[in-house]
C-alpha cells in the first residue's frame, strides 16, 4: 500500500529497500488498484496476502493479460 505509486515503483526499480522485492528482483508493476481511503487499501492488501498464486495471477490477467510493465516510460 502506498500513497505515491510513482515513488514506490521507483524504490523497487532501484532496489532502495531490502525485502521481498529486492530479494526476488521484482521491478515490474503488473497490477494495481486505487482506493479512496487508506483503510480500504490496507484491508485489500491483507486479503491479497492470503490468496494463493493462481488467484493472484487471475486478477493480474484480468487487468494486464500480457503482464506488461504498467510503469513503463515513467522514468525516461
Amino acid at each position: 500500500m502506498t500513497n505515491d505509486i510513482k515513488r514506490r515503483v521507483y524504490e523497487h526499480k532501484t532496489h532502495l529497500n531490502t525485502g521481498f522485492t529486492h530479494k526476488y528482483n521484482v521491478e515490474k508493476l503488473v497490477w494495481y488498484s486505487a482506493f479512496s481511503d487508506a483503510n480500504s487499501a490496507i484491508l485489500k492488501e491483507k486479503q491479497l496476502k492470503k490468496w494463493n498464486r493462481k488467484w493472484k495471477e487471475r486478477i493480474i490477467n484480468e487487468m494486464n493479460s500480457e503482464w506488461k510493465d504498467l510503469s513503463e516510460g515513467w522514468y525516461e
